[in-house]
């Protein structure tokens, strides 16, 4: 096959052994091939501009600049961009932020061996792949009220195991209102009490500790 039809791939991820594994899946295929690797979101944006990939495979939790940022900056410079968010992360806030930064399609890497191959063709033709799963969680939460940035740093601090005087103290506010603010969260997530509510933040993404 030509270097003019081979689908040009760019992989992004902090772990070398990842990146190996990816490069032996992709270059064993007769249709794709391996130009370049990143180990950050700085390195991707840099490798981008110098070998315009037709499909980049981008980690979300990495050094320096996380996944998401990449993304944006690489879809701000080249709208036309087809990235292909590949991690462990299946909280639905962190899909959306990632999908709305740009991506065409989200794999988690317990699924790297039976999806990648077919994700990386179908995004490359022009489709975009959400696994049916994340896809239920998206619709599970489209309707929910979000969590405000200042309720995100609020949970945050619960779930580091902070008192409401000490949430109080470093955000400089009120005890009165860090209350209110640790009601609503309870009201938007659901949650039946401030481990609850941490346990549901972790598990969809909302904060990471």
């Amino acid at each position: 096959m030509s270097s003019n039809t081979l689908i040009r791939i760019l992989t992004v991820d902090d772990h070398p052994v990842l990146r190996k594994g990816i490069a032996a899946l992709v270059n064993a295929e007769p249709d794709m091939k391996l130009i370049a690797e990143a180990s950050n979101g700085q390195e991707a944006v840099a490798l981008y501009r110098s070998h315009r990939p037709d499909i980049t495979i981008m980690d979300l939790q990495m050094p320096e600049m996380d996944g998401t940022e990449a993304i944006l900056h690489i879809q701000n410079e080249f709208p036309d961009a087809r990235i292909v968010v590949l991690t462990t992360y299946n909280g639905d806030t962190q899909v959306l932020k990632a999908l709305k930064a740009g991506a065409r399609a989200y794999i988690l890497k317990r699924h790297v061996h039976k999806e990648l191959l077919e994700t990386i063709r179908a995004v490359h033709a022009g489709h975009k792949r959400i696994p049916p799963d994340i896809a239920a969680q998206l619709a599970e939460h489209a309707a929910d009220d979000a969590l405000s940035p200042r309720e995100i740093d609020v949970l945050r601090l619960v779930g580091t195991g902070n008192s409401n005087k000490l949430i109080a103290d470093q955000l400089s506010i009120t005890e009165a209102t860090v209350k209110s603010h640790v009601a609503s969260i309870l009201s938007k997530l659901g949650a039946n009490d401030r481990a609850h509510a941490v346990t549901i933040g972790l598990r969809r993404g909302i904060i990471e500790l």
